[in-house]
């Protein structure tokens, strides 16, 4: 008897993987169809925690305005804090301001500072963390938790492994990012465990201008397209 009921078990587990499929291809689908018409755009990441009075929050919104200017859209994780910032500055800009939801048993709700028409949800982390990097030329990172570590070394893994085009990655807050930067160059980097190469593309900057003076330098004469 236990030996078919852990059998039973089993299959309606693999039953239950197996429908997920159909989920996930939606995401993907409405995914893709709807940033494939927003034109390039770049990714603001940071805490869903900071607060208004922040100045990382006012400096994401000043930056976000500035990308919005240059002819950029914003894309965020939709929520509140940095998210917020970011999607708060396009919108007062005039930008392409998109939100990428995340259902989250807390701290995620949208912000209403995202397009009507540009604000998706999603169930999957994995399905969202790829419309960041297929349809992004740039992340500007701003200071945040695991979340945001998470984004940043996703996109360097894949830029590492020749799995996406290069982008500009750009650490905004020296005071914040530095002691990260100085651990990965001492400690992974002598250790022979990535090569210099690997993090050319990454600055930290502490002002607007310079964010969009990296993006417009590195897309100088290049062509902007979706990666992948």
């Amino acid at each position: 008897m236990r030996k078919e009921l852990h059998h039973k078990g089993w299959n309606e587990i693999k039953t239950n993987d197996s429908w997920a499929l159909f989920k996930i291809m939606g995401e993907f689908v409405n995914g893709f169809e709807k940033m494939s018409k927003i034109g390039p755009c770049v990714s603001i990441f940071g805490s869903a925690r900071t607060k208004e009075n922040n100045e990382y929050y006012q400096l994401a919104v000043k930056i976000a305005k500035s990308i919005a200017d240059a002819g950029y859209g914003v894309i965020t994780g939709g929520g509140p804090g940095i998210m917020e910032a970011g999607n708060k500055g396009a919108n007062l800009a005039g930008g392409t301001s998109v939100g990428l939801n995340i259902d989250l048993p807390f701290e995620q709700h949208d912000n209403p500072y995202i397009d009507g028409d540009k604000s998706l949800d999603f169930d999957y982390f994995f399905v969202r963390k790829v419309m960041f990097v297929k349809y992004s030329q740039g992340f500007v990172v701003m200071p945040g938790g695991f979340g945001t570590l998470d984004e940043l070394f996703e996109a360097i893994t894949l830029i590492q492994t020749n799995k996406i085009e290069k982008f500009p990655i750009i650490l905004v807050g020296t005071k914040f990012w530095t002691g990260l930067m100085d651990w990965i160059k001492n400690t992974m980097l002598s250790e022979g465990n990535i090569s210099p190469r690997d993090l050319d593309l990454i600055k930290i900057v502490d002002t607007e201008e310079e964010v969009v003076a990296i993006i417009d330098s590195f897309y100088k004469g290049r062509a902007l397209s979706p990666n992948f």
